[in-house]
């Protein structure tokens, strides 16, 4: 962590800034920390609601323990491009990892979308997937299964008939889409509301306002991702030599 690794007296100080309802921010001000180095100690150990000192230290112990022994690792897991400093990518890993959950992914499945996004080629089977993450065959089935539902990877199978997981190039505009579809669907139950509860009260009210922002919101999200989309996978034309003759019409 920049400036050091936290004391067990900085963590302390983290959790009774976290009782008081105090922002990752200022928190990290009174402890002269990086805001990303608050963030990421509360999230990796427990989050807001359950971060404990004594708990974080102790892990905290043992994570560099475990780091220091000599593992034997696969082929998948040893896997680098050359020059790469591995320590610097396990932490950006974390970072990563840690602001996916911040955005509402859970644990499990924030690691296996950072595993993906990092992994050169892109796709991995469940096989590597555990044997990177050091994590249940259970756990990454349920990962994937919810990634897969939110349009943040799609499957497909290889020579071997294995089913390999894969982000690509699509992988925000069909999670856009995803969400897009999911807040039509909570537009419409609003709406069912309204009759049910008869329009010309305060709560069909609510929900029909509710299904307006909805819908908006929607809609342009849609339109923004397909925009998107269209201008970053619009392939530029090569400029023209200038010994080149211009071909007809030109």
């Amino acid at each position: 962590m920049p400036g050091g690794r936290l004391t067990q007296q900085e963590r302390q100080q983290i959790a009774l800034g976290l009782a008081d309802g105090l922002a990752y921010a200022e928190i990290a001000r009174r402890l002269d920390r990086p805001t990303s180095t608050i963030t990421r100690e509360v999230m990796r150990n427990g989050g807001p609601t359950a971060y404990r000192a004594d708990l974080a230290h102790r892990a905290t112990e043992r994570r560099a323990r475990r780091r220091r022994q000599p593992v034997v690792r696969g082929p998948q897991l040893s896997e680098q491009a050359p020059g790469r400093d591995l320590e610097a990518v396990r932490e950006y890993e974390e970072t990563f990892t840690t602001l996916l959950m911040q955005q509402g992914v859970p644990k499990m499945m924030s690691r296996v979308l950072t595993c993906l996004f990092t992994t050169d080629a892109g796709s991995l089977t469940a096989a590597e997937l555990v044997q990177r993450l050091q994590v249940s065959p259970a756990s990454v089935s349920k990962a994937v299964a919810f990634l897969e539902t939110q349009g943040l990877i799609r499957r497909e199978r290889d020579e071997r008939r294995r089913d390999r997981y894969l982000v690509d190039d699509d992988v925000w505009y069909q999670s856009m889409v995803a969400a897009a579809r999911l807040n039509a669907q909570l537009a419409e139950t609003a709406r069912q509301g309204v009759a049910i509860l008869g329009s010309d009260t305060p709560a069909a009210l609510r929900l029909e306002n509710i299904a307006r922002f909805v819908d908006f919101v929607a809609e342009s999200i849609t339109r923004a991702a397909e925009q998107a989309r269209d201008i970053l996978h619009t392939s530029t034309a090569p400029a023209p030599r200038p010994d080149q003759k211009p071909g007809p019409g030109r």
